[in-house]
């Protein structure tokens, strides 16, 4: 099988981390998050990384968790569901705090937890035909260790109607609400991407790297681990109740579920 995330690093120190589960539309299992953690603990040894793009292989960048691998977790330990939120909740918060640059490139789908590494990222742009959603309500999950960063690009008014609807929305909603900052052609994402990255390579890398370590420091949503530790147990204890069995059996099932 192939590697769930791969990347790469080019001369000029641009890292590419490529999400890779087309099959399945790039939805999140435990194999994908460590995936992620690997490749930002080899990244973190590349003493000329410049700037890391995040992409998405096949139609669709992130489809939101594997709802199988999820079901499979349900039935596991209270410790084995702990460890699988607080791997997530790293993985999203490692990327929030990369030292460099990062930007999102985002075609498809773009669902629960891929919002959050979109939101994660420092610059995102999205293809016209792009769609959003914050979806976990409506398998009766909550999008808790995401929260934090979606806070801080959208703000708490559009997570009140968003993650609560779970509604779907367009490339040019999340422009207007926050999430990506462009919105081009889907045949043009690639090049907006790199104009971005010719402008990040055009800065200081020190100058760049205390900015955004600034900007974090002055977050609405910053993380201490007291509150990454409550938002791993919100996450993990709302997967193992009664409400979330109903709404993944709704799923596996192709039927409405009964709240």
């Amino acid at each position: 099988m192939a590697d769930p995330v791969v990347w790469n690093l080019d001369s000029r120190g641009v890292a590419r981390v490529t999400l890779n589960r087309p099959e399945v539309n790039n939805a999140y299992n435990g194999a994908m998050i460590e995936g992620l953690h690997a490749a930002m603990d080899a990244l973190g040894s590349q003493p000329n990384l410049r700037v890391v793009v995040v992409a998405g292989n096949g139609r669709h960048f992130q489809a939101g968790a594997d709802l199988n691998w999820l079901k499979a977790v349900r039935a596991g330990s209270v410790e084995e569901n702990d460890h699988a939120s607080r791997r997530t909740a790293e993985a999203v918060d490692r990327l929030n705090r990369l030292p460099v640059p990062t930007v999102a490139l985002v075609q498809g789908f773009c669902v629960g937890g891929g919002t959050g590494i979109v939101a994660a990222c420092d610059i995102a742009i999205a293809a016209d035909t792009a769609k959003f959603a914050i979806s976990e309500v409506r398998w009766g999950l909550t999008a808790a260790i995401i929260i934090p960063q979606l806070a801080d690009a959208i703000s708490a008014r559009q997570i009140r109607r968003y993650a609560l609807t779970g509604e779907r929305f367009d490339a040019q909603e999340a422009r207007r609400i926050g999430l990506v900052h462009e919105v081009v052609p889907e045949a043009e994402l690639e090049d907006a991407g790199e104009r971005i990255v010719s402008s990040l390579l055009a800065n200081g890398p020190e100058a760049i790297s205390e900015t955004k370590s600034l900007a974090l420091e002055y977050a609405f949503g910053k993380v201490d681990a007291d509150t990454m530790a409550a938002l791993v147990v919100s996450h993990s204890r709302k997967r193992q109740s009664d409400e979330a069995g109903e709404g993944l059996a709704s799923f596996a099932e192709k039927r409405p579920a009964r709240w």
